[in-house]
């Protein structure tokens, strides 16, 4: 069992999130825990009223939200009996069992999981910290509860690495906020990115962007940021969506957090990839059979690239582990240069070659200046040739006289 918390600001939020998802048959309501009525009796108001009622009671703390999920390996059989069990231990264990929460079985993944919204502001006014709360309280209950259960431990869990795809967003396709909600977020939290670039190069592969804006203006001078949905040649389509308004609050100050977080938690996997992109590069014989290579291991190289096709960086995304590099992260031999020299070269020697005058007997309109240039020439020779006529004219005029 993989349990993860997210605490934030915003219960209506939240509550919004899982609803939303009872509408479009993804999710139901098993359990409302500190409630007058059973939970198919009770309306969006009651359910919220009873968490901001409580959050109320401390107008100094804002982060007055919790939200959790418990995530159970594939194949695992979990009747709804069981997982009200499962998430009273749970609550229990990490000292919310006089809170009231709201529990929803979700079947939006291809794993069993449910969400348990709640508040961590007591009847009294009081805060329960959250601090250090996922790492301590929540990984013992989480492991008394494996072992009570028979669950599958979550160490064996994240060995099987589910891949569950987000679908690519298409403008118009489905509401603009609902579509980059869901793939921002999904994308947030499985991926290690370290920087905004980073996180974009795993977006895009969903027609997403996140954009601070040009450095002059007024987004970026106040360390905004908004997401946009593209097209599949990567412009920019419909409106941009504030990140302070998309459920979790994926700001730009919320992701320098996470930056922090997944440097630590990506150092691990640095050396292998390494390894797997060294022993590609002695394989391959140009960028394509290099990019072949690497994507029968899972892994992905977006290469950035000028005009004249030169190459000045590479991202890296291992998708097997869920990690994102850029390439001089990884050490100088898989910077700009020297993929550059290795690939860039042998492309235009390549191109060269087949563009050849000899190959061609007849060209194409499309080779015309190649073959004016190649055949052209030098320019040192054009000077000396022009030098060479202006002295024979000056001494055909010496004679004249």
């Amino acid at each position: 069992m993989v349990a993860k918390i997210k605490s934030g600001k915003s219960l209506k939020g939240a509550l919004n999130y899982n609803e939303n998802k009872v509408k479009q048959g993804k999710a139901e309501l098993i359990g409302a825990v500190g409630y007058l009525k059973e939970p198919r009796n009770l309306s969006f108001y009651e359910k919220l009223l009873r968490l901001t009622d409580l959050a109320e009671r401390n107008e100094r703390t804002k982060t007055n939200t919790v939200h959790i999920s418990l995530n159970f390996a594939n194949g695992e059989k979990l009747p709804t009996e069981l997982l009200q069990q499962i998430t009273q231990d749970y609550m229990q264990g990490i000292g919310f069992e006089n809170q009231p929460y709201l529990v929803y079985r979700h079947s939006d993944a291809g794993h069993p999981h449910i969400h348990i919204v709640s508040t961590n502001i007591k009847a009294s006014g009081e805060r329960i910290s959250l601090h250090y709360l996922g790492q301590n309280q929540s990984e013992k209950a989480r492991k008394a509860i494996e072992i009570k259960y028979q669950l599958v431990k979550a160490e064996e869990q994240q060995k099987q690495k589910p891949d569950i795809k987000a679908i690519p967003a298409e403008y118009g396709r489905q509401e603009t906020k609902r579509a980059i909600t869901n793939i921002v977020n999904q994308t947030i939290r499985t991926y290690k990115f370290t920087s905004i670039p980073e996180l974009n190069a795993v977006l895009r592969q969903y027609h997403i962007e996140a954009d601070r804006g040009s450095k002059d203006s007024r987004v970026y001078a106040k360390g905004g940021l908004v997401y946009w949905i593209t097209d599949k040649k990567g412009n920019k389509t419909g409106v941009p969506i504030k990140a302070s308004s998309i459920y979790g609050k994926p700001t730009l100050k919320t992701l320098e957090e996470k930056f922090r977080l997944n440097e630590t938690l990506r150092k691990p996997l640095k050396e292998k990839l390494k390894t797997t992109i060294s022993q590609a590069l002695q394989k391959s014989t140009d960028r394509t059979s290099f990019e072949k290579l690497l994507k029968a291991q899972n892994i992905e190289v977006l290469f950035r690239r000028s005009d004249d096709g030169r190459i000045y960086g590479a991202t890296f995304i291992d998708h097997e582990n869920k990690a994102v590099f850029n390439g001089s992260d990884l050490g100088k031999e898989f910077s700009a240069n020297p993929l550059n020299d290795r690939f860039h070269k042998n492309e235009s020697v390549q191109q060269t070659t087949s563009s050849s005058p000899i190959a061609q007997t007849e060209p194409s309109n499309g080779n015309a200046d190649l073959l004016d240039i190649l055949l052209a020439p030098d320019q040192e020779d054009i000077g000396a040739l022009n030098k060479i006529k202006r002295e024979s004219k000056k001494k055909r005029k010496g004679l004249n006289l």
